[in-house]
């Protein structure tokens, strides 16, 4: 099949309707069918596409001059090699279930291309998502690593319930060793409610840096450092010195703390 590239744009004249008709290819248009690069490269690719005055190396090279077109191209190649459908927009690409092309169902993934030494823009991320949510569909990330293996992360919205806790009034005395604390226990138990800590050994638990500040801002733990008072503000600034995230850190786990749950830090445990 024949076809010609404007440099942005390839165009299949009339025959090329059943590529769009019969596997989704392209978006149809008066004088046959517009494909975008990534589309006509497959094609080209599989031996169903000719474009005028370019081999697949040639249209690839032409096409890569786009910073981002090489990942953009290996992410539809191995959606369209695992038998799916798959359409430019409305983000980077739009699934449609398997079985299902346009005209016959629905997409059921929008698709975001990202590198993996991409910086992350969380509020568009969230916005993106929150738009595929309405749209009834699945956000998914697909990301490239230097080595252009491709790895796929579906993006949820959970919301979280509100869990009852019980409301303890107490106060403990930690000594602020490096970024922890460590606070002394009694031998009948654990001088910190809450799951609060890990156990040293029988007489002291070791708090990290977000159970710290926690603590001390409701009041329930008072940190010092060789008899040296230390206030929240003036801990919060040391434990930012030392994680660039800290602040990030600090409101996801005393949201989840509000909430009633118990967040354990480290990457153990996420």
């Amino acid at each position: 099949m024949k076809a010609t590239f404007d440099g942005t744009w390839v165009r299949a004249g009339h025959e090329g309707r059943a590529l769009y008709d019969q596997s989704g290819y392209g978006r149809p248009e008066k004088e046959g069918i517009r494909l975008a690069p990534e589309e006509a490269l497959y094609l080209v690719h599989r031996g169903r596409l000719e474009v005028a005055g370019y081999s697949f190396d040639r249209l690839l090279a032409v096409c890569a001059e786009r910073p981002e077109f090489m990942r953009s191209y290996l992410v539809y190649r191995d959606i369209r090699e695992r038998g799916y459908v798959v359409q430019t927009g409305p983000h980077d690409f739009r699934v449609f279930r398997r079985g299902e092309r346009p005209g016959t169902g629905q997409s059921q993934y929008l698709v975001r291309v990202i590198s993996e030494r991409d910086l992350i823009d969380f509020s568009g991320l969230l916005g993106e998502a929150a738009a595929s949510l309405n749209l009834r569909k699945q956000h998914v990330l697909a990301v490239v690593d230097d080595e252009n293996e491709l790895t796929y992360y579906e993006v949820k919205m959970p919301t979280l319930p509100q869990v009852e806790k019980e409301e303890e009034e107490w106060n403990t005395r930690g000594e602020l060793v490096g970024k922890y604390a460590i606070v002394h226990v009694p031998p009948s138990g654990s001088a910190v409610p809450g799951s609060y800590g890990m156990q040293l050994d029988p007489g002291r638990l070791v708090l990290a840096p977000l159970e710290i500040l926690n603590l001390m801002r409701s009041g329930r733990l008072t940190l010092q450092r060789n008899g040296e008072p230390i206030d929240p503000e003036r801990y919060y600034g040391m434990a930012h010195e030392s994680d660039i995230e800290f602040p990030e850190k600090v409101a996801v786990y005393e949201d989840m703390r509000n909430r009633g749950f118990v967040p354990r830090t480290g990457y153990k445990f996420g």
